[in-house]
């Protein structure tokens, strides 16, 4: 890597945080010369300067190592496998977490909304809703978008699908991510998306609680979500991560998924992981 490019990244993260050299320079303590020959590769930046810079754009961790990796720098943050012995107690954490939210469903989720575990609702939830069988996605993002998964089931689809999309807009505006705008872009390919979704509305803003409707035959659901995460991380995999729980809107959703747990007793699942399969999308 060259200080140009560490100078293109410094440049595209200003620009996401709509943020001018002089403003960037007066918050990370530097003079907005130097960060102007910092930005077209004239000086080369010392790692204690890419730190500050880093904590001023507010960067996740993984690209605050593409920074350090960018300038020729060793990554500083690790990245650990949530199956690993070194996280093992976050990932008893999370696994208690995801229990206690039984018998509503709950996942675990990186920062591409891949499901790396959920409980035993999330998948009796989803086998409901899809008349028993499970999505065909390690996502829970996707099966909002394919009409041959929870989309056809789903009461007020386009308030949700819009919904989602205005966030993924949001994020791919605030933080230079190319994974981020690669699912953006894909779920906009699925059929029958509005063309209008294609482009962020720069008014419109994510509502301030989303209720997902679902119905099967007779029965109609409906979920609304909590997010958790964990503070203060200095790993990777743990500063991506996120636990969705999700609550039944009203006693109707709530005795269903009471019903499921019972019917469930006989035939038991632990959480689900990312080494044991397929995962089971339900409420986002």
């Amino acid at each position: 890597m060259s200080a140009a490019h560490v100078g293109t990244l410094l440049r595209e993260w200003r620009s996401a945080r709509r943020l001018s050299q002089l403003d960037l320079a007066l918050d990370a303590g530097l003079s907005s010369r130097h960060l102007s020959c910092v930005e077209t590769g004239k000086s080369q930046p010392s790692r204690e300067l890419l730190t500050r810079l880093a904590d001023v754009l507010e960067m996740p961790l993984r690209e605050r190592n593409a920074l350090f990796v960018a300038a020729g720098y060793a990554p500083k943050y690790p990245e650990t496998a949530l199956a690993t012995p070194e996280l093992a107690q976050i990932r008893r954490a999370v696994e208690f977490i995801l229990e206690q939210q039984e018998p509503y469903p709950a996942f675990v989720l990186n920062r591409r909304w891949d499901v790396l575990m959920a409980n035993r609702a999330a998948a009796r939830v989803n086998r409901f809703v899809l008349g028993g069988r499970d999505s065909p996605h390690q996502n829970l993002l996707r099966p909002f978008f394919d009409p041959d998964d929870l989309r056809a089931a789903v009461v007020n689809w386009e308030e949700v699908a819009g919904d989602i999309l205005r966030h993924l807009h949001s994020a791919v505006a605030a933080a230079p991510d190319a994974e981020s705008r690669a699912l953006l872009d894909e779920v906009l390919a699925y059929p029958g998306v509005p063309a209008r979704w294609r482009t962020r509305e720069l008014g419109a803003a994510p509502l301030p609680l989303l209720t997902v409707r679902f119905r099967r035959d007779a029965q109609e659901l409906g979920f609304f979500s909590t997010f958790t995460t964990f503070g203060t991380s200095r790993d990777v995999t743990i500063d991506e991560l996120h636990i969705e729980c999700c609550f039944p809107v009203d006693e109707a959703t709530a005795d269903l998924c009471r019903r499921l747990a019972r019917e469930d007793v006989e035939a038991p699942m632990a959480p689900r992981s990312a080494s044991a399969g397929r995962d089971h999308a339900v409420p986002a």
